[in-house]
């Protein structure tokens, strides 16, 4: 996933959370995929948070990886452990089974507040080196500050933790609900590795992004989001006009399907 990642130009990861989701993506041009936590617990049926366990989120990712072409990145939001061993054994596992990537967030598993920052990239460090010793130099490491999810005036803090993630070994830096451009720009200015941020209904346009210098653009749920309320809307057209027809109301299917 490194090498997809350029100077001057901005990588969109596409946000998948199954393997139709992911084939889709891929066939309609994207280089490169990214899960997301919230659309795979939904179709749990839970809602995000690590409500499934790290066996559930590598049966998804074994599925996806059976049928796409380009690198996957894997959100495992806190490490889906207790203890620096198992999150980087986690981790070090998805590498093994041909993850290109993870996002990694620092925010405490009860959601209410940020991880100590010294013990947080004493973990970046331990997972940097045992990907390094186990041969995944290329293994793209994006680290997920959450202080604009959590603090009142978050930009000091983000510029600190981000330099600190940096030196720590994180090969990016994301940063969810980032979407003040004076504060885009300062934290650039603050780092030499590439800042992710994620769509929001005021953060769509990916080209004025990437003239700031945004080198990585996700969406998070938004995609899955607006499956479902697609069929929410489908649903209830069914039950509330006893009729199917609107369910012919769309062009042929483009996506190709393994034989």
């Amino acid at each position: 996933m490194k090498h997809l990642i350029k100077e001057n130009d901005c990588l969109i990861i596409g946000n998948v959370w199954d393997s139709l989701s992911a084939i889709v993506h891929e066939q309609a041009g994207f280089k490169a995929l990214g899960t997301t936590s919230w659309g795979i617990c939904n179709t749990f049926g839970y809602q995000d948070g690590q409500k499934i366990s790290f066996d559930d989120l590598k049966g998804v990712v074994a599925q996806i990886l059976k049928v796409i072409n380009i690198p996957l990145s894997v959100d495992v939001e806190k490490g889906y452990a207790n203890n620096h061993k198992d999150i980087v054994k986690n981790i070090l596992t998805l590498a093994k089974m041909g993850c290109s990537g993870v996002n990694l967030e620092d925010s405490l598993i009860s959601g209410e507040g940020l991880q100590d920052i010294d013990n947080f990239c004493k973990l970046v460090k331990e997972i940097k080196k045992e990907l390094l010793e186990n041969g995944f130099d290329d293994f793209y490491l994006n680290i997920r500050t959450d202080t604009y999810l959590i603090l009142k005036n978050p930009l000091d803090e983000t510029i600190k933790r981000s330099i600190a993630y940096q030196n720590a070994g994180a090969d990016g830096i994301f940063v969810p609900c980032l979407q003040q451009v004076n504060d885009i720009k300062a934290i650039l200015n603050n780092i030499t590795i590439p800042l992710n941020v994620m769509s929001l209904p005021n953060l769509t346009d990916i080209e004025e992004l990437r003239k700031l210098g945004i080198q990585r653009f996700s969406y998070g749920n938004a995609m899955s989001d607006h499956i479902i309320t697609e069929i929410e809307k489908a649903t209830k057209t069914i039950i509330a006009h006893r009729c199917t027809s609107h369910l012919y109301d769309h062009p042929q299917l483009e996506t190709n399907f393994k034989s």
